[in-house]
């Protein structure tokens, strides 16, 4: 049974799902008091951490310096995992696993601080600022502006993301909330976010059924080259350099799993709130993935594809992307999007998504690392490809950069494969024996059991439950289909017993920083910089405002080697209030 009513201007036919995720379970009491543990970390991030119910990714203990990708503000939130989606995520988690409405109540108040976030379009900018709009400027002009490696956060565009899944992530928790409580407040930015997605999505020509990076485009967003007119005397005149095919952010992203995200908000849509107009747009979604598969022999993807003819090349050509992403075929998203067509063939049975899978795992053999080239880069240790593949030669082309910061330093890329950046790998481990694997598997299934895998999918616009947990791991698209497997880790008595030991009455667990970085001190000198401390280092000078780990900074005047600060870090609490919540539900 299902029932049918007019919200927002759109008719919405509800299957009849009392509740998402069934009714919260109860934990028994035994073993260390996790359920008290797991309230008091709630608290503590709900009522002494969090600014609005919003969180960034890590804070010092006296919260007088805070960071995201960055240093943020103390009135900022991150929407960028793992930051204000991910802590909402493991609240809710949390109240799933143990009835406790403290848990909810928490969850609540970081979806409204969401909601808050949520831009007039319907997406999310990667961080925003609760103190509005001139303070948010003033950051991307001066601590943004800063990030010598960190370019998407050197211009406030004033749009919205998919990168990184932050709009995906954020729109998936609301849409949790909503499924809760039927509360309207989460419906209106559900509608809004969905709303946004569909009207983002490329229509017409080869891009049909892609998104962009940013959306609306802002034409002229980029204003500062990233290719400064002073070079380098050394440098050789026929590197590559630049962003080669312009404004990267309009073009078709793979980069981050765009499309494999915004698939499965979608689909979290159809199988929870019966919007059936929503399999379209992924089905449209699935099969401009598969159309933009290269011809052989170079049977890949790239980062982005072009969206339309853009210098006398045609639309769904790779492009380049960042300054340090040249126009190439990318190793690590052609195992990304082979493992999206595994996906497309399981929702819907089609072995077309199937047939080309071959090549791209051929031309993936074809492009290993040397082992000159590993063993001459410690960079490339544990790698077993290049990032980036030349078009038509097949070569793998190596980033580098010169300079110190911002304004004296720059991207370049040839053949050497020495001296990469640390920040951006040069090399990608990719398991093409798994991808055969898989491969073999899928095509050995019978037709009854193919048929089994589509009655279950989502596509087919049955009412079906989201899975109960959400912070465990990154879930698939395969989670979405009824009776999949809950996806529960292994955790001993012991490791619980640790876990509430180490957060103790403080509330809170302390961790090292992943990272700290240098304030904000003013613009960046334009002096040039002809040595090499910052070719290989996350950081330039002091001037730079990227993150970088203190044990390893640049050989170079201020710099000196030290200790990570212990900081409250979101992904900490998020992985930790996991394996609490996976003890509590195997009891």
């Amino acid at each position: 049974m299902a029932f049918t009513r007019r919200r927002f201007g759109l008719l919405v036919t509800a299957p009849a799902v009392a509740a998402a995720v069934g009714p919260p379970a109860v934990a028994a009491p035994a073993g260390p008091d996790v359920v008290g543990a797991m309230r008091r970390a709630a608290a503590f991030l709900d009522e002494r951490l969090s600014y609005r119910g919003g969180y960034v990714w890590s804070y010092l203990p006296d919260l007088s310096r805070t960071w995201g990708e960055m240093e943020a503000n103390r009135t900022m939130c991150w929407v960028q995992p793992p930051g204000t989606p991910s802590v909402g995520h493991s609240m809710l988690d949390a109240y799933h696993a143990t009835g406790d409405e403290t848990f909810l109540r928490a969850a609540e108040r970081t979806g409204l601080a969401l909601v808050r976030a949520q831009l007039p379009i319907g997406g999310w900018n990667y961080v925003h600022d609760f103190a509005g709009t001139a303070s948010l400027r003033r950051w991307y002009e001066t601590v943004g502006a800063n990030g010598w490696r960190l370019e998407e956060f050197q211009h406030h565009y004033d749009n919205a993301t998919f990168d990184d899944g932050g709009t995906a992530s954020a729109a998936q928790l609301l849409l949790r909330l909503y499924l809760e409580r039927r509360d309207h407040r989460f419906r209106t930015a559900v509608e809004r976010a969905i709303r946004f997605v569909l009207k983002a999505q490329f229509r017409g020509g080869v891009a049909d059924g892609g998104w962009p990076q940013r959306f609306p485009h802002r034409p002229g967003a980029i204003t500062r080259s990233p290719w400064p007119d002073a070079r380098p005397p050394w440098l050789p005149d026929d590197v590559g350099h630049g962003m080669e095919d312009g404004d990267y952010t309009g073009h078709v992203t793979f980069n981050d799993d765009v499309l494999g995200e915004n698939i499965k908000f979608l689909l979290m849509c159809v199988s929870t709130l019966g919007r059936h107009d929503l399999v379209d747009p992924v089905v449209r979604a699935m099969r401009c993935l598969h159309r933009l598969h290269q011809p052989g022999p170079q049977a890949g993807w790239g980062l982005q594809h072009l969206s339309r003819t853009a210098g006398g090349r045609p639309a769904g050509a790779p492009a380049g992307a960042r300054s340090y992403e040249p126009r190439a075929l990318t190793t690590h998203t052609t195992q990304t999007n082979v493992n999206q067509l595994f996906h497309y063939f399981r929702l819907t049975g089609d072995h077309a998504y199937l047939a080309r899978v071959p090549e791209a795992i051929a031309w993936l053999d074809g492009c290993r690392l040397t082992d000159q080239q590993i063993g001459e880069n410690p960079l490339l240790a544990g790698r077993t490809h290049p990032t980036f593949v030349e078009l038509g030669t097949n070569r793998a082309r190596f980033v580098h950069r010169f300079g110190s910061n911002v304004r004296n330093g720059a991207y370049y890329f040839d053949y050497d494969h020495r001296s990469t950046p640390s920040h951006y790998s040069a090399g990608r481990a990719v398991d093409t024996a798994s991808l055969r694997a898989t491969y073999d598997e899928l095509m050995s299934l019978t037709p009854r059991q193919v048929a089994d895998l589509k009655a279950r999918s989502p596509l087919t616009g049955r009412p079906i439950p989201l899975p109960r947990y959400f912070s465990l791991r990154d879930l698939a698209l395969t989670d979405l289909f009824r009776d999949a497997p809950p996806p529960l880790p292994t955790v001993t008595d012991a490791q619980a017993e640790a876990l509430v030991a180490d957060l103790g009455p403080k509330g809170h667990w302390l961790t090292p920083a992943d990272a700290v970085t240098n304030p904000y001190r003013g613009p960046a000198p334009a002096d040039p910089y002809d040595g090499t401390a910052y070719m290989s280092k996350h950081v330039g000078d002091r001037y730079d405002t990227s993150p970088y780990d203190p044990r390893n900074p640049p050989a170079e005047a201020p710099y000196v080697p030290s200790e990570r600060p212990l900081v409250i870090s979101t992904a900490a609490y998020v992985a930790n209030m996991g394996k609490l919540l996976s003890w509590l539900s195997a009891r």
